[in-house]
């Protein structure tokens, strides 16, 4: 039994494709993901952009993101797909179901944290202060080397 996974699908189509273009790559895209039991989470167009480099012959192209629920088999699909279709200049899939799960675990841990401080009567964020430490600038640190 395969389990359902948080992806996040980004492919960069080349800067001459129409909107119809884009809306029918991103419904195939979609019918992949229910044929394979997957879950299409969100759909974002961050338009067209300035590529970091040149990509064949292209200096930009149009940014899609695709954030799924799906299995392995499901991103293999599409990666195949993506791969035969002339207007993706690149594409790339990346698991994301643990970054979330992280983040949320060191949210939770800071929270509790600031609760522990508040009831303590400690104070809440920043750096802890030193008893020489006036809060103000330190010369040393602001001189240049010449």
């Amino acid at each position: 039994m395969s389990q359902a996974r948080q992806y996040e699908l980004v492919y960069i189509l080349s800067p001459d494709a129409t909107e119809q273009e884009i809306a029918d790559l991103h419904a195939q895209i979609e019918a992949i993901i229910t044929r394979y039991q997957g879950e299409l989470v969100k759909t974002e167009n961050w338009g067209r952009r300035k590529l970091a480099f040149r990509i064949g012959k292209h200096r930009e192209g149009t940014y899609v993101l695709e954030v799924f629920k799906g299995s392995g088999e499901l991103t293999k699909e599409l990666d195949r797909r993506l791969k035969v279709i002339d207007s993706v200049i690149r594409h790339l899939c990346v698991r994301v179901d643990e970054e979330l799960r992280l983040a949320e675990r060191t949210r939770a841990r800071r929270e509790a944290e600031t609760q522990r401080r508040i009831a303590r009567g400690l104070p809440v964020g920043g750096r802890p202060r030193r008893a020489d430490d006036d809060g103000g600038d330190d010369e040393q640190t602001d001189r240049a080397e010449v």
